[in-house]
């Protein structure tokens, strides 16, 4: 059974993805990629493999230290519960992403591959973005008017 969790994860997973790269502009996909609740099933399964492993899963997040966090992930349910885990926060945080490129005007043909990026390698699609969302935010202050007193414009 954990080996089909563990394969079952990221296709938990996937629809949502699908959804932010390849229909960006379907309302239906800023609605449900609005959601935090697209995580549930990826936490199901996070908890049923975790339970499993509590002692150990416990023991490496109380006194955290590389020898404690290797012993969990050699176990086949703990590395199945890590393995969750990642996908479930790197949806949120493709999700978190998805709605700020949307607020912020970025066009679907560049966050498409920084939503791939972001899929096989979080990290470095989070770091891409968050400069790209600094440069834009840069740029908006740049161009904003500048108000003399009571609104006009000086």
């Amino acid at each position: 059974m954990t080996g089909t969790l563990f394969e079952v994860t990221f296709y938990l997973a996937a629809p949502f993805w699908l959804l932010m790269i390849f229909a960006p502009g379907w309302s239906v996909t800023t609605r449900v990629v609005s959601s935090p609740l697209t995580v549930l099933p990826l936490l199901a399964v996070y908890t049923v493999l975790a339970v499993q492993v509590f002692p150990e899963l416990w023991t490496a997040v109380s006194s955290p230290d590389i020898d404690t966090f290797r012993e969990l992930a050699a176990l086949a349910e703990g590395a199945g519960a890590l393995w969750a885990q990642v996908i479930a926060w790197d949806l949120l945080i493709g999700q978190w992403m998805f709605l700020q490129a949307r607020k912020l005007g970025f066009s679907p043909w560049l966050m498409g591959p920084l939503l791939v990026l972001t899929i096989l390698l979080s990290p470095f699609g989070l770091l891409v973005f968050l400069a790209l969302r600094a440069t834009r935010r840069g740029q908006e202050r740049q161009v904003e008017p500048r108000t003399g007193p009571v609104g006009t414009r000086g």
